[in-house]
């Protein structure tokens, strides 16, 4: 059935803007170690990394033998963060506009 199935990953955070720990980081490489290729260590921040979301959705989609995925390919274009005219980002604008933010994960079969 992966072979039938489609993926299409929308915005989120980008790697230029995601900053997670070791604990993260090992959390993904253990489990695959291609997610290594999702991680950029931060030079002036020993133990923290920049993360690529969209960068390890691909590969979770591709594990299972999805081959067909759409939509955030990691440039900057995908960022909420970065895109503030198109994208709420909780990060940068909950202190301003409160925690609010929508979410939809949507699924259908044909």
């Amino acid at each position: 059935i992966a072979q039938d199935t489609l993926a299409w990953l929308g915005p989120c955070i980008g790697p230029q803007a995601f900053e997670v720990g070791d604990d993260v980081r090992a959390a993904f490489c253990d489990a695959h170690a291609a997610a290594q290729s999702c991680f950029v260590p931060r030079a002036h921040a020993p133990g923290k990394y920049l993360c690529d979301l969209a960068g390890l959705a691909r590969l979770r989609l591709q594990a299972l033998g999805i081959t067909q995925v759409y939509g955030n390919d990691s440039t900057p274009a995908w960022c909420t963060v970065a895109n503030v005219s198109q994208f709420f980002s909780h990060r940068r604008d909950s202190a301003a506009l409160g925690g609010s933010g929508r979410f939809a994960a949507c699924v259908w079969m044909g």
